[in-house]
């Protein structure tokens, strides 16, 4: 995924004018190129990655269309703050595209570690988050972003499906409704095997798929996010408030975990491997 971002950022530096990309140190060498070319529109601000908000807001209001990069936990996390004011204060729009997700980089400590980036900027107004679950769905979403002035949050991953799919896509049909964001959805899919439920993929989590959650479910619903358990239980929530519903919201927890592995020792700590996920399923549903 972070390849085919630098592949497209790079061609849409190339078509339009009015793509500006501003970086801190991460993906330097990748970008190397494209700042050679256009270093009027292309900037490496060094590891400070609350300015890298501040130029990216400063970018958009002059009538630039600012793509912003780093880890998620350097991206979201440390230049919070600026991302509410130099963004949405000011009424910016700005194309975040991270790396890193929750516990991609394992190795390198909880430093580089950020489950909870997309509960931070759902206490934000306005932000459109794409969760993309294998890289042939990044250059659509990273394109339709590059169209218009919203505020966008492109989550990428090391761990993706094995094909792409569209949002919205039913993978099963059958009884309880299970909702599987972003790469969850080959661990959601190995884990029901054999389960009478219905699997609803996204990859845009924000806004929530109100009409097709409406639609799909009967009185049971599981959401699985890669970020933090829960994020989305408000909007689950509003959403079925009219209805009498049990749900079941599953993702990374909010314990770190410290011991370092790898993303997929990870994935299982927090019961998000095929095993834990069809133990925490069918234990709800039953």
């Amino acid at each position: 995924m972070r390849e085919t971002f630098v592949a497209t950022t790079t061609a849409l530096l190339e078509e339009d004018p009015r793509t500006a990309l501003v970086i801190a140190d991460i993906s330097g060498d990748a970008f190397a190129p494209a700042l050679r070319r256009h270093p009027d529109r292309v900037f490496n601000v060094g590891i400070r990655e609350q300015l890298m908000a501040g130029v990216g807001g400063g970018l958009a209001l002059t009538g630039m269309r600012p793509f912003l990069h780093s880890y998620a936990p350097f991206l979201v996390d440390r230049a919070y703050e600026q991302i509410k004011l130099d963004l949405g204060h000011q009424e910016a729009g700005a194309v975040l595209v991270s790396i890193g997700a929750s516990y991609d980089a394992a190795a390198e400590g909880y430093t580089h570690q950020s489950p909870g980036d997309v509960a931070l900027l759902d206490t934000l107004e306005g932000w459109t988050v794409h969760v993309p679950g294998h890289r042939d769905e990044v250059p659509g979403l990273l394109r339709a972003a590059a169209r218009h002035d919203d505020r966008v949050y492109v989550r990428l991953s090391v761990q993706e499906n094995r094909e792409a799919h569209a949002d919205g896509s039913v993978l099963r049909t059958g009884g309880p409704l299970v909702v599987a964001v972003g790469p969850m959805l080959d661990p959601v899919l190995k884990a029901v095997e054999g389960l009478d439920v219905t699997v609803l993929y996204t990859n845009t989590p924000r806004p929530m798929a109100k009409d097709a959650i409406n639609t799909l479910m009967n009185q049971e619903i599981v959401v699985v996010e890669p970020y933090l358990a829960g994020t989305s239980a408000r909007l689950i929530s509003e959403i079925l408030q009219n209805r009498p519903h049990r749900s079941l919201h599953l993702g990374p927890g909010s314990a770190e975990v410290r011991r370092y592995g790898t993303w997929r020792d990870h994935a299982r700590e927090h019961g998000l491997d095929p095993a834990g996920l069809r133990r925490s399923i069918t234990e709800f549903l039953a």
